[in-house]
């Protein structure tokens, strides 16, 4: 027991709709997405390497290679739309990002940064968030919401990170990144349009795409120039009869030398640089070229390229389509002949663009056949992964079947089934069968027989002689998938109708059936012996069936499985989703199952099949792509294909294509032989030629020489003879230059010698002018000096003058002193002597005032102190005493409260102890009573014991009573049912009788219509009987008879006709049996669901009855409640001014819980005694009186003073 291993080999096709669908990861290898992978295919060896999907991920929506061709990011459509990072070289997943931002389902393109280390993803509607990450920290640095018109591609500038550039409807934006925030800058002064594509072909200019075919060149948010590719194609088209409106251009690439631009349905124009570098002009247009595989024509110019991409070293251009497509085209060549247009080629393989629908592979050859909506057949070679064939029929194919030999093909078409042959180069049709819309068709192991589905029919024919040798019917829906045992005695087929049969392919009987009506089944597959069948469908469970019974049913939980492929060792089992995925079960089958899923397709897989040698799987899905998977078992078990046997090289070719191709041949060796010889003679006669033309070449080479030496020779005596000239030139030269340098020298000297003579003058002319300005200053300073003795004269004079007048009144000023001086000091001594008697007096008073001031300020000080310490303490006496008169006044009030509520708990206690004592006295007095009432209930419980038993029979009586009405009920309902039945019958017989009566009419209208025509027969032979002497007239009157008379066979239809009736009387009993059937249930549940209903109406009641006893109950509660406070309230109205107001305030405010809950209970008691008398007194009453004499005293009313 293990799970098989599955590895994808190869995979053919390509997922549309994906942005940046292609690009290259090096010069050999080009990315792509098909089904659920992401593959790296390399050109040259033709080798594929895969990167699966993210697990529950809903599809590939873009897809951007970084700049330095290490990284993909594949964004997916999951929860969350996510983006996927992995390396190209290791393909190992490098991170994940997702953010919370983007409201959108999905991511409509990416684009890596110049130097790959900023990823940018423009979100899909309805809010189209732009998000700017550093992918290696997975942190978003800025986004910002474009929510409006669709958007369509972003873009990084391919010389700066900052800068990136969006387009969609109306929206052309350029947007730097600045401090965590995308901002807009240079905008474009141009009208809005519905941009679709756009390349950077410089650091500062953009080229853009619109939906009308115009191609415009901006700079800075200018448009510095535009291209008009739609009217150019209008031009072009104006002989043509009507255009199909204005050509798209849908995607764009720059390269070096210019730029590549996809317009319009399957066509590319090559712009290049013009030389001043700032424009481009039109170079060679690229087409998509025609099928040339089939007779018919595939819609290569009706394809829309979708996605371009250049190679690493700009060598070669490849293209993307929206059918699924790959071209490519070397630039190089493109460039040669640029008045004419190139042709792009298919890069691998032509892929399916439509959902596959069938699949076979055969035993003798490795061949794989699919058929698709696309209305192609194509054969592929799983060995050598190329497409072997290829044809295009005009209308869709719905099945495909391969012969074991590898040389024919059963396409089912939704007219007829085509038995086609494979030749060497085409796809020949060489027989049809009616048979419409053949979804299934399949061919034995042994080859001489074939299966197809005719609406719910199984029809087998034999290769051979193509007769119908059985028809296989049970199915009530449509069949989906049939299977030959492996020695073709068998054939298992499922359809809608929910059954599994299991047929004899030679008798055509049934021999197992396994019917689910619950489940539509869709793949089914046949272990080696034929004992066991596995089928899945709609129920979302894989079933082991065995001689008619489900052995083991696996969940496959939230999954549904599509298609099912058991290998033919009988060891691995493999199973297809509804979501695309590949599961390997563990085989034989476990419960719980166990499997591993492996990433896929992309859509649910359609068809599975596993190679005849197993090693290979084989699944195609509603993606348009077919998978080959290399498969084995976990110990590495599988049947190995006999090398020695090897795969069968025959092919097919008609004997007048056989013919053709040798007569062909033949021609073309004649011919090769004739050119042969002509191409002999040619050249010879051109050697003879080119001999002749080297001889005169020789010659005239030789001649040149010659020519050629002698003219050296008297240009080198020419060089001697000017080389002695230039000697004797040269010493002319050099005398005459010395002697020019001596003369310079002289001349020089002299003119030194008179210029030092005019020195030594200039320098005596200013020696005298020194001697000259020393004497002048000489004389000058002597004058000075005499100016300045004469002065000094002069006022020496004057200060003598004022010197001796100064002396005089100095002199005066002394005396006067003198006098002043002798004054003073005589008033001084008097003023000294009464100064000092008076300080000397004063000073005295003063030192007893200061002394005196000094104590009292010291004293005074003391008292401040006191004083001021005495105020804070009276303060806080004060505030102490308010403190303390507040607390006394609160503890005041709070022991006369506290006296006040003891006085009224102390009487609120004596007035409970009081209404406690009456308590117990009733309740000693009810105690009493109630022993009475208990001794009267005994006496009453007799007598009551004495009527049942008198009651008893009677009851018996009325239960058998009703008994007999319920069996006579039962039986009223059995003949109720008997006679509906019994209508039933007879309805049914009339309308058998009736469609008898019909038939009846109708047969005898046949007999009347066959007599009538017998008659027409004899009349007319009776008339031909005439012309029986003359031939002529006798054979054309025989002839319009026939014509007349004879038609086609009919007995063919006859035998249908019955078979029919027989089909139709067959599902009629089967119909009546499963109505009587649901009859007898209808009739089980709705006695089971009356029952159910009249029990739970006497529930019903029952609660009824308790909710108005207890409504009754709630309504005495609350009179006596109601009561009690009206008794209450008249106490304390007659007994105001007392004790009692206070108790009752008491009781109000603070009642006792205890005491409450005895009281509750008390009056509960009480209730339910009254309640029993009450009974006693009804039953009483009603019944007859107690035997005893004495007769109890009449129940006085209790009051409850609660």
């Amino acid at each position: 027991m293990s799970i098989a291993i599955a590895q994808a080999k190869h995979i053919f096709g390509l997922k549309s709709g994906v942005s940046g669908n292609i690009c290259y990861h090096d010069e050999q290898t080009i990315v792509y997405p098909s089904g659920a992978n992401c593959i790296l295919y390399n050109i040259d060896q033709k080798v594929q390497k895969f990167i699966p999907g993210t697990d529950k991920s809903e599809g590939m929506t873009a897809l951007a290679v970084s700049p330095n061709r290490r990284y993909v990011a594949i964004a997916e459509k999951l929860e969350k739309p996510t983006i996927t990072i992995y390396d190209l070289h290791s393909l190992r997943k490098k991170k994940m990002l997702s953010s919370p931002e983007v409201q959108a389902a999905e991511y409509v393109s990416l684009a890596f940064s110049p130097d790959s280390k900023y990823l940018v993803a423009q979100g899909a509607k309805p809010d189209y968030t732009l998000l700017y990450w550093t992918w290696e920290k997975s942190k978003v640095m800025a986004s910002i919401r474009l929510a409006g018109p669709p958007i369509y591609q972003v873009s990084f500038n391919p010389q700066d990170n900052t800068q990136l550039c969006v387009v969609g409807n109306g929206i052309f934006k350029n947007f730097r990144y600045s401090e965590g925030n995308l901002k807009v800058f240079n905008i474009q002064k141009v009208e809005p349009q519905n941009y679709l594509c756009h390349a950077w072909v410089s650091e500062e200019r953009v080229i853009v795409g619109t939906d009308t075919g115009k191609l415009m060149l901006f700079e800075a948010g200018e448009m510095k120039h535009e291209f008009n590719l739609g009217a150019m194609e209008k031009e072009k088209k104006s002989d043509d009869e009507v255009s199909t409106g204005p050509p798209q251009i849908t995607a764009i690439v720059a390269y070096s030398k210019g730029f590549a631009c996809a317009c319009g349905l399957g066509l590319v124009h090559l712009f290049e640089k013009t030389d001043d570098k700032d424009f481009f002009k039109k170079g060679r247009e690229i087409r998509i070229p025609e099928g040339a595989k089939s007779g018919e024509m595939m819609k290569a110019q009706q394809q829309m390229i979708t996605s371009l991409t250049v190679s690493p070293s700009e060598e070669t251009l490849v293209a993307s389509t929206d059918l699924s497509q790959l071209y490519y085209i070397t630039l190089s060549s493109a460039d040669i002949g640029k008045g004419d247009q190139a042709q792009f080629e298919v890069l691998a393989q032509a892929f399916h663009y439509g959902q596959i629908l069938g699949l076979d592979v055969c035993a003798r050859k490795p061949l794989i056949a699919t058929c698709s909506m696309d209305k192609s057949v194509r054969i592929w070679n799983y060995e050598t992964c190329n497409l072997e064939l290829y044809h295009e029929f005009g209308e869709e194919a719905y099945s495909i079947a391969l012969h074991p030999s590898g040389l024919y093909i059963l396409v089912g078409f939704s007219d007829k089934l085509r038995l086609s042959n494979l030749l060497i180069d085409e796809i020949r049709t060489f027989k049809e069968f009616t048979i419409r819309g053949c979804r299934e068709c399949a061919f034995s192991n042994g080859g001489h027989l074939f299966a197809a589905v005719h609406g719910n029919v199984i029809q087998i024919y034999s290769t051979i002689t193509f007769e119908n040798v059985a028809n296989l019917k049970g199915h009530n829906g449509k069949v989906k998938s049939l299977v030959w045992s492996s020695d073709d005695s068998k054939i298992v087929s499922c359809g809608l109708d929910g059954a599994v049969y299991e047929w004899e392919s030679y008798t055509g009987k049934r021999v197992g059936e396994s019917v689910l009506k619950s489940c539509h089944y869709t793949g089914v597959a046949v272990t080696h012996d034929g004992k066991t069948t596995f089928a899945v469908g709609s129920d979302k469970t894989l079933k082991e069936i065995s001689d008619s019974q489900i052995l083991r049913e696996v969940d496959a939980g939230e999954t549904t499985l599509s298609s099912v492929a058991l290998s033919h060792s009988g060891r691995m089992l493999f199973g297809g989703t509804a979501k695309g995925t590949l599961w390997s079960l563990k085989f034989p089958l476990t419960i719980p199952g166990e499997w591993q899923e492996l990433q896929g397709h992309g859509s649910q897989i359609t068809k599975m099949k596993i190679t005849y040698d197993d090693q290979y799987l084989v699944t195609v899905s509603e993606d348009a792509s077919v998978i080959l998977w290399k498969i084995q078992d976990k110990e590495g078990r599988g049947t190995k294909r006999d090398k020695e046997v090897g795969w069968a090289e025959e092919i097919l070719i008609t004997k007048g294509d056989l013919e053709d191709k040798n007569s062909t041949m033949a021609e073309l060796k004649t011919r090769v032989e004739e050119m042969g010889v002509e191409n002999g003679y040619q050249l010879r006669l051109k050697d003879m030629n080119y001999n002749e033309k080297i001889k005169e070449l020789t010659e005239k080479f030789i001649q040149e020489m010659e020519s050629l030496k002698t003219k050296n020779q008297v240009l080198k005596t020419d060089k001697d003879k000017e080389e002695a000239k230039h000697e004797e030139e040269m010493a002319e030269l050099m005398e005459k230059h010395s002697k020019e340098m001596t003369d310079l020298e002289s001349a020089n000297n002299q003119k030194l010698m008179l210029e030092y003579e005019k020195f030594q003058e200039q320098q005596a002319k200013m020696m005298k002018m020194q001697e000259d300005y020393d004497r002048q200053i000489a004389e000058m300073e002597e004058s000075k000096a005499r100016a300045l003795t004469d002065l000094t004269e002069y006022y020496e004079t004057k200060q003598q003058e004022m010197t001796t007048k100064l002396e005089q009144a100095n002199d005066e000023t002394r005396q006067q002193t003198r006098e002043y001086d002798e004054t003073k000091k005589q008033i001084e001594e008097d003023s000294d002597r009464e100064i000092l008697d008076i300080k000397n007096k004063y000073e005295r008073r003063l030192r007893d005032e200061k002394e005196a001031n000094m104590r009292l300020k010291g004293e005074n000080g003391i008292m401040l102190k006191k004083f001021t310490s005495l105020q804070h303490e009276i303060k806080k006496h004060q505030d102490d005493i308010k403190k303390y008169q507040a607390e006394k006044l609160k503890l005041e009030n709070i022991m006369h409260n506290l006296q006040k509520e003891v006085a009224s708990l102390q009487k609120e206690m004596e007035e409970r102890d009081e209404t406690i004592k009456d308590k117990e006295k009733r309740i000693y007095d009810l105690k009493k009573k109630n022993q009475e009432l208990e001794k009267f209930k005994f006496v009453l419980d007799y007598k009551i014991k004495e009527l049942k038993k008198q009651i008893e029979p009677r009851e018996s009586d009325i239960k058998s009573m009703k008994e007999q009405i319920q069996e006579m009920e039962s039986e009223l309902d059995r003949f109720d049912k008997l006679n509906t039945q019994l209508e039933l019958n007879i309805t049914e017989l009339r309308q058998k009788l009736k469609a008898t009566d019909k038939e009846m009419h109708q047969e005898r209208q046949r007999v009347r219509d066959k007599e009538a025509v017998v008659k027409r027969f004899k009349t007319d032979l009776h008339n031909c009987v005439g012309y029986i002497q003359d031939p002529k007239m006798l054979k054309e009157s025989i002839k319009a008879l026939y014509t007349k008379h004879v038609q086609e066979d009919i007995t063919e239809s006859a035998s249908v006709d019955a078979d029919i009736q027989k089909e139709y009387s067959r599902q009629r009993e089967h119909l009546e049996r499963s109505v009587a059937s649901l009859r007898k249930k209808l009739a089980k549940d709705s006695e089971i669901h009356r029952a159910d209903n009249v029990r739970i109406m006497q529930e019903n009641v029952s609660l009824i009855k308790e909710i108005n006893d207890l409504r009754r109950e709630l309504k005495i509660a609350r009179t006596q409640i109601h009561d009690l406070e009206a008794a209450i309230k008249q106490n304390m109205k007659k007994e105001k001014g007392g004790e009692y107001p206070d108790i009752y305030a008491v009781m109000l405010k603070a009642p006792n819980a205890m005491i409450e809950n005895e009281m509750d209970e008390k009056n509960k008691i009480i209730d339910m005694q009254k309640l029993e008398i009450r009974k006693l007194r009804h039953e009483l009453e009603t019944g007859s009186r107690p035997s005893s004499s004495s007769r109890l005293p009449p129940m006085q009313p209790v009051e409850s003073s609660a």
